[in-house]
């Protein structure tokens, strides 16, 4: 009996083992996880223009011309005859002409103005520049050019205040008023010693001014149209002020004013009648 039972059993599992030779274990592949998957691109068959964007172009103006119609020297006046000025010397004032100078000097208790005139050409429209030295000046001091000088004592004065300021007067039979005012200027002198250039424009009524080269200010007046030139010095105080001219240069001066333009006007149609 048991070894019946042996003998099943060992017939059972060489028929097992013969069945495993038929039908072999599958083989368990790994399958990977796969990142987050790519889109797949887009083709765009028909990609657009690319069009620069165009920036507005900057307009530089020009700077408009200060001295127009600025045409041939005339004469220049390097101070080397004292005929052509009027001269004077006394204990606390004295205008003389010396070593290719005009020097103005005042020493006397103020206020006190001296004044030196030339006594030719007469002159209407023109450009005149000079170069001015300080070397004593008070900050109420004032020094400048005149011109359009005529007998009566008229005239008109550019002035200059040492502590850098400068204006317009005009002097009828010696009476003088400010046609401008006090103006603020970086290029007038604040201090001494200083050196400063003036420059004065004149066309018919209309008068301009300059501190070295640069422009100043514009006047219209058309009460004195012709005249000389000349320089003057003014001491307000007790403080002494001295100033010395040189290098003189006249040009002539040929411009006309822009005339405005006429506003069109609008001409009717006519209509037809029915």
């Amino acid at each position: 009996m048991k070894l019946t039972i042996i003998c099943r059993g060992m017939l059972l599992l060489v028929f097992l083992t013969a069945c495993s030779g038929l039908f072999p274990a599958p083989t368990l592949t790994a399958t990977p996880v796969s990142a987050t998957e790519t889109p797949t691109p887009t083709i765009l068959w028909f990609p657009p223009t690319y069009t620069p964007t165009i920036f507005p172009t900057e307009t530089i103006l020009s700077t408009p011309e200060q001295r127009p119609g600025l045409g041939e020297l005339l004469f220049t006046d390097s101070f080397d005859n004292p005929d052509l000025w009027s001269t004077s010397v006394a204990s606390w004032a004295s205008a003389t002409v010396t070593r290719n100078l005009l020097i103005l000097s005042i020493s006397g208790p103020g206020p006190i103005s001296i004044a030196s005139l030339r006594s030719q050409p007469t002159l209407g429209d023109f450009y005149a520049d000079a170069t001015v030295t300080l070397f004593l000046c008070d900050p109420t001091d004032q020094f400048g050019m005149i011109f359009h000088a005529a007998p009566g004592d008229n005239h008109y004065r550019f002035v200059v205040r040492c502590d850098g300021q400068a204006r317009l007067e005009r002097s009828l039979s010696g009476s003088r008023s400010p046609l401008l005012d006090w103006q603020p200027s970086g290029d007038a002198p604040s201090a001494v010693p200083a050196e400063v250039k003036l420059g004065v424009w004149a066309d018919g009524s209309e008068m301009r001014f300059f501190l070295n080269d640069n422009y100043q200010f514009t006047a219209h007046d058309p009460l004195l149209p012709t005249g000389t030139l000349g320089f003057f010095a003014y001491a307000s105080g007790a403080t002494p002020i001295t100033a010395s001219f040189s290098d003189l240069s006249v040009y002539s001066v040929s411009y006309v004013s822009p005339t405005p333009s006429l506003t069109p006007s609008m001409t009717p149609i006519p209509m037809r009648t029915p």
